[in-house]
């Protein structure tokens, strides 16, 4: 852990990196994957990420890795990182996982079968989407969140809404970066003071809104150049809070 020991970012295979930690050691996963759903074709999902979900050509964000599965493929891949998670968290560890429409249920699917309870499913109301005529707007993402085991009502946290409405962020260093409040937002799900893995950190705004939220947590990061991104982005913002 950096900063007094309240965050890292650690750079690897979230399915390799899960395995070198002990149980018990985490109180919640939250997190953003590569959804994979972008392109109608294979040859359309292979291409690079900055292409798919960007029109800024060469002042795109960096393309990360992860994305060009197929949806069986996705599956499996999902729930064994969600199986390796889960085996790290501690009993009642709530787990809270973006998603997209064409992804959702693959994504609850994957989630019971990696051993989590299932409990429901939150809305990011994104506000604005491509307008088509005659068709209802995807202004919307999901959150799929359960849990590991029993989760006590009791538990000192506060009651969270069902959906969260903020736009995308302006100024954004990964391709799909959510926005840092509906983050700050969502880790309030985990106990106080507990410590929050996301195996997908991206740009690292889960574990910056953690760290901000008064967490510890830990981020996982397979594609080097966004670990590093992620390093300088909680460091710059942290000094600047301090």
């Amino acid at each position: 852990m950096s900063d007094n020991q309240k965050w890292s970012i650690l750079q690897g295979d979230a399915l390799k990196v899960l395995g070198t930690f002990a149980p018990n050691t985490f109180d919640a996963v939250i997190t953003d994957p590569p959804y994979a759903s972008g392109g109608r074709t294979q040859t359309e999902k292979n291409k690079s990420t900055a292409r798919k979900y960007s029109s800024m050509g060469e002042n795109a964000p960096p393309p990360f890795d992860g994305d060009a599965k197929d949806q069986r493929s996705w599956t499996r891949w999902a729930a064994e990182w969600l199986y390796e998670a889960r085996k790290v968290c501690k009993s009642g560890a709530p787990v809270c996982m973006f998603i997209d429409w064409r992804q959702l249920p693959a994504a609850t699917d994957a989630l019971q079968w990696a051993g989590w309870i299932w409990r429901g499913t939150a809305v990011w109301d994104k506000g604005n989407s491509r307008p088509q005529k005659g068709r209802f707007r995807q202004q919307a993402e999901y959150i799929v969140w359960g849990s590991n085991g029993d989760m006590p009502i009791s538990r000192p946290v506060p009651c969270l809404p069902g959906v969260f409405k903020y736009g995308n962020p302006q100024s954004r260093i990964h391709l799909t970066e959510k926005p840092l409040q509906l983050m700050r937002d969502i880790v309030k799900i985990t106990e106080p003071g507990g410590h929050i893995l996301d195996p997908f950190a991206g740009s690292g705004t889960t574990v910056l809104a953690a760290v901000q939220e008064g967490y510890t947590a830990t981020g996982i990061e397979v594609t080097d150049t966004y670990a590093e991104l992620a390093r300088e982005r909680i460091r710059k913002e942290l000094a600047c809070a301090a």
